[in-house]
């Protein structure tokens, strides 16, 4: 069976989408371990935060909660004040977008893989999508430009060049949600700067959810959610968590070096 079940139609969406989670229990079998345990949570509408944790502490989790990829089993989770459970999966998903470390090229042309995002948009979207990511001068120089074939998973273009491509289809995609799975992840520190130039962009006016393992990429005001076995350790502004004797404060002392695993 299919391991969430839609509602056959959605409410009409609220007008302020705040995203509240209460006491929300998440796991994948009758008898596996909770990935999501006792969750806590409130993201207001427009605000940046940026979720911390290990391998296997219950980020890809939440997201998958967030996108009714999984069922959670307690507890409530609504946004804009209604159920996740009350809103189809594809109308929930329409208000997300996520940029990631491994987004999936088709074996089309430029042209169509940007159009993936928003089909109908015409040259001139598709060309401030491709300057917003920093691309546009490259596809410019192409003997063939939009048409231009990127090859089976982006092969005939370079990591950085297919991040970038990727990240001309989150901009098009104007949603009020952005998902930011460690997008920068592999890259070089001068296309790295690039990038996050651009995301910098298309994060303006909407909700945006980091997750990442990276503290120097966190702004000191930053909200910050540590999340450790399914539970939230710490939730707070990043700079003052840093001062205190607790995970986030470990996670630093760490990536500074100054202690050992």
């Amino acid at each position: 069976p299919h391991p969430v079940a839609d509602p056959v139609t959605s409410p009409q969406r609220p007008h302020r989408l705040d995203l509240d989670l209460s006491n929300i229990r998440l796991r994948y079998a009758p008898d596996a371990p909770w990935a999501l345990d006792r969750i806590d949570l409130s993201i207001r509408a427009g605000e940046h935060v940026t979720i911390l944790g290990r391998s296997g502490a219950g980020k890809t989790s939440l997201i998958n909660l967030l996108l009714r990829f999984a069922e959670y089993q307690d507890g409530s989770a609504t946004l804009g004040g209604t159920e996740l459970r009350a809103i189809r999966g594809d109308d929930l998903r329409s208000l997300f977008t996520t940029v990631s470390q491994h987004a999936h090229l088709f074996a089309g042309s430029i042209r169509d893989n940007l159009l993936i995002a928003k089909p109908g948009a015409d040259d001139d979207s598709l060309w401030r999508a491709l300057e917003i990511a920093q691309l546009d001068d490259f596809v410019a120089s192409l003997p063939e430009k939009l048409e231009t074939l990127t090859g089976e998973a982006g092969a005939r273009l370079s990591g950085g060049q297919a991040r970038r491509l990727a990240l001309a289809r989150a901009a098009l995609r104007d949603t009020p949600f952005l998902i930011l799975d460690e997008p920068t992840e592999g890259l070089d520190p001068l296309t790295e700067a690039g990038f996050r130039s651009a995301l910098d962009q298309i994060s303006t006016d909407r909700t945006v959810i980091a997750i990442t393992h990276r503290l120097d990429i966190i702004a000191d005001t930053g909200r910050v959610i540590v999340l450790e076995s399914g539970r939230i350790a710490e939730d707070g502004d990043f700079r003052a968590l840093k001062r205190r004797n607790g995970p986030t404060a470990r996670l630093a002392s760490l990536q500074a070096g100054l202690v050992k695993l």
